[in-house]
């Protein structure tokens, strides 16, 4: 059982912090917390940055990470409603404006192939916040078109070629059709839940963060705890997914629980490790200092694995 001083401290943060608290820890759904979060705090402030064009910063993807593409992201990722009107308007105009030919969602003009990272995270805010089936269908087709033979994706193989999927890549598609399945949508769900499931596999084979060759430590950055993800791959994100996704404990995951449970502070939270470098509208917290964001995804997913750690 978490211990209640914990629980107290995370429900003394923002309100998005404190719905998904309630949703995630202690299973109980508070609309009435959901509502609130276009009402006050971050969810608050990243609304009152949208430009009279109906996006943020420059444009879709124009400037790291205040664009439009990445503030969805943000928005998603606090649990605002998906009701919400001004990103649903948001979203049409990016249906409409940023459609290649490949079918997928462009964030350059001068480039012709779209970016499958891009559309994968793309489809995970177009079905959170529930835009038209319809609509995705080509975003659909472009996706499984860039399954790599290893069976997870990687965003250069349709631009420069790729022989090896990217963990990057492959756990924003993974997190794309798991929003896909999990509302519902229905066109070409066979062919995408086989592909999450070779896409998990792939994460599996290198134990979430290690060689699968050598056993070696593939990049030390994906053993920081850092938030937001925007593209990155992380461990954390990674467990994350799974849990989300309802997907069964495996023994390759245990490497990873070793590594965040060995983060974990004194005073039983995790903190925040990192902040990928580029322009933020705010900094919802500060590195190297006691992290919600950071505890509460960790109590969620060692609450779903049952994974035992010292209280």
């Amino acid at each position: 059982m978490i211990k209640n001083k914990t629980i107290q401290w995370l429900l003394a943060g923002d309100v998005s912090i404190q719905y998904q608290v309630y949703r995630d820890l202690l299973d109980t759904e508070r609309n009435d917390l959901r509502d609130r979060i276009e009402q006050e705090g971050w969810g608050k402030r990243f609304l009152s940055l949208r430009k009279e064009d109906g996006h943020w910063g420059q444009g879709f993807y124009q400037t790291k990470w205040v664009s439009t593409h990445y503030t969805l992201l943000d928005l998603m990722n606090l649990g605002i409603s998906p009701a919400c009107k001004p990103i649903k308007d948001t979203l049409r105009l990016i249906l409409t404006e940023r459609k290649s030919d490949d079918g997928g969602i462009n964030p350059a003009k001068t480039i012709s192939q779209s970016d499958v990272c891009i559309n994968g995270m793309a489809l995970d805010y177009f079905t959170y916040f529930k835009m038209p089936e319809k609509n995705l269908e080509s975003i659909v087709d472009f996706i499984i078109s860039q399954q790599m033979p290893d069976g997870g994706f990687n965003c250069m193989l349709n631009r420069s070629g790729a022989r090896h999927s990217s963990l990057h890549s492959t756990i924003s598609l993974l997190e794309g059709i798991a929003g896909y399945r999990e509302n519902k949508y229905t066109y070409r769900i066979d062919e995408l839940t086989r592909i999450e499931q070779e896409s998990r596999e792939f994460i599996l084979q290198h134990r979430l963060f290690k060689s699968d060759k050598t056993g070696l430590v593939i990049k030390k950055q994906f053993l920081n705890l850092s938030w937001p993800s925007r593209w990155y791959y992380d461990i954390l994100r990674a467990l994350d997914y799974f849990r989300n996704a309802g997907a069964e404990y495996d023994d390759r995951m245990q490497d990873a629980f070793e590594v965040i449970l060995s983060k974990r502070t004194k005073e039983g939270v995790w903190k925040l490790q990192a902040h990928h470098p580029g322009k933020f509208h705010f900094h919802m917290e500060k590195v190297s200092q006691p992290s919600r964001w950071n505890t509460l995804r960790t109590l969620r997913v060692l609450k779903h694995y049952k994974i035992p750690f010292n209280n």
